[in-house]
């Protein structure tokens, strides 16, 4: 990763929660992540991402709607008409599913994509979709740290992984393909203090969950002194999710929240974060169409991004 800051972008139209949807995604579909994925390959993006939601309970369907696209099946559609550009799922909620699925299911997405995936995880937090698949929901931390250490050894290198933990116990089961990628890279989500513990103790790098800017320097902080203190030497990429974008002066209501102005503006501000010591930056733009969101990506990429 070069000294700049590294940007990556979460799908529109693959999860339509009303907290960040835009009025267009509700009639989007394919040929809409097609274009916009291949607007992030040409626009330098480091990844797009997709979410993990198997089931939506009504209790939360009308806040989080029931549009969640399966990420190993949206991100494979995508590496196919693709080349370049890194695909993470933003989050796995990998306490779902037996490691050994998720690990034949995301082995064979990097083996098709060349190596591309960053396999994003997260604890989950609708009661219901753990109840119904049979999983765990009250110790869902611990779930989460033990297969964290069974993906591992299920995506590393050896046809036969091996991992006897308390929860799972496997040896001399082959699985081929193997990942093109000697390691996968595992970025572990959430702004909890387990969370950021977990990502400290066990992550290749740590997506926040809507910490605010001027929480992240005190986050990234405890992140470096537990992962110092667990003796964990590897570097670790620190990612941030930003405020709505939207790059020039805009014609219309784009929220008070969202940071517009000049691509010179928008880069001072953004490389603010570079200064707290945040590697990669998801970044998210309003927009009224699927046009206009590829337009804001193309100017992103060309007239922000040489300033980060």
């Amino acid at each position: 990763m070069s000294t700049g800051l590294a940007y990556g972008i979460q799908l529109p139209v693959q999860s339509q929660s009303t907290m960040y949807a835009e009025g267009w995604e509700a009639g989007a579909g394919p040929g809409d992540l097609v274009e916009i994925a291949r607007t992030a390959e040409r626009a330098g993006f480091d990844y797009v991402a997709s979410c993990d939601h198997v089931a939506i309970p009504r209790r939360l369907a009308s806040a989080m709607s029931t549009v969640w696209y399966d990420p190993v099946a949206t991100l494979a559609y995508l590496a196919g008409v693709t080349g370049r550009v890194r695909l993470l799922s933003h989050v796995a909620v990998v306490g779902l599913r037996h490691p050994l699925l998720t690990a034949k299911q995301y082995a064979t997405l990097d083996h098709l994509a060349a190596g591309r995936l960053i396999l994003g995880v997260g604890a989950g937090h609708v009661r219901e979709e753990f109840e119904v698949l049979g999983a765990d929901f009250e110790r869902r931390g611990a779930v989460l740290d033990e297969t964290i250490d069974a993906l591992r050894a299920a995506l590393g290198p050896q046809e036969f992984p091996e991992h006897h933990g308390k929860l799972y116990d496997f040896e001399g089961l082959g699985q081929l393909p193997r990942p093109a990628q000697q390691k996968v890279p595992v970025w572990v989500g959430g702004s909890s203090p387990a969370a950021v513990r977990r990502a400290a103790v066990k992550g290749d790098g740590w997506l926040p969950q809507g910490d605010p800017r001027d929480r992240l320097p005190q986050q990234i902080g405890t992140l470096n002194r537990l992962r110092a203190e667990a003796g964990v030497e590897d570097p670790i990429t620190v990612g941030a999710i930003t405020e709505p974008l939207y790059v020039g002066t805009p014609g219309w209501d784009v929220g008070r929240r969202t940071l517009t102005g000049s691509p010179e503006r928008l880069a001072e501000s953004l490389r603010a974060y570079r200064a707290m010591g945040v590697h990669q930056i998801q970044v998210r733009f309003r927009c009224r169409s699927r046009s206009e969101l590829t337009d804001q990506m193309a100017a992103f990429g060309a007239d922000v991004a040489p300033h980060l």
